[in-house]
């Protein structure tokens, strides 16, 4: 990960970017408010460890001039200040808040939580299985170099075959989750569209992707 820590204390800054460079992170450093904010508008960051008594600018306006900026990036903020109000502050802005003094095996594990929450907060834009690509936002499906062109309904269906990938996916699950059917229509609706699918999607592959289950469903996963 890159990291910008931004820590007017000489020693504690190196304290930090030792540590952090150790576990193999890139640590860029600044030493007031003023130049943390320019360093974290002008490049791509993956956490911001902050200090909130800085100079020129401090560190939680620095924070929510980010956040109103647009910026999301994950943030830890570094103070002496224990209060309860001054936690419920820091914690307003940033996504976690550390009291000096620290160890650094808890600042690292902080880091890691609060990395973790985002990549699990993050929207899903891209499924795959195999060479089999689909792009949510583009609305692009491709497999290899092949791109495929499906119709709304084939869309929403193979979108939620990979949503569950490795998975066996049952007929009534595909009724709700593609029509909105909640009773059994007594048609080949679903047989229909999958076949449909699997011609597109598994024509002239030397692998076929989509997969049958007797008496179960269908379940889509990755080739051996």
């Amino acid at each position: 990960m890159r990291i910008l820590v931004i820590e007017d204390d000489a020693e504690t800054a190196r304290y930090i970017a030792q540590g952090l460079r150790e576990q193999g992170h890139v640590v860029d450093l600044a030493a007031d408010g003023h130049e943390g904010l320019m360093l974290a508008s002008g490049t791509d960051y993956d956490v911001l460890i902050i200090d909130r008594m800085l100079p020129r600018l401090d560190g939680l306006a620095l924070l929510k001039m980010l956040r109103a900026g647009g910026m999301a990036t994950p943030a830890l903020l570094l103070t002496a200040m224990s209060g309860l109000e001054d936690r419920v502050q820091g914690l307003s802005a940033a996504d976690d808040y550390l009291v000096k003094p620290f160890a650094f095996a808890e600042l690292y594990a902080r880091v890691g939580a609060i990395t973790r929450r985002q990549r699990a907060a993050a929207p899903v834009t891209l499924l795959q299985a195999g060479d089999l690509r689909m792009d949510l936002v583009g609305r692009v499906v491709q497999r290899g170099s092949r791109p495929i062109a499906l119709q709304p309904t084939e869309f929403r269906l193979l979108e939620h075959l990979l949503r569950h990938k490795g998975q066996v996916v049952t007929r009534t699950m595909l009724l709700e989750a593609v029509w909105d059917i909640h009773f059994d229509p007594r048609t080949n609706i679903v047989e229909t569209h999958i076949s449909r699918l699997r011609a597109k999607i598994d024509r002239d592959a030397p692998v076929p992707l989509i997969k049958t289950v007797r008496g179960a469903g269908y379940r889509i996963d990755d080739p051996p």
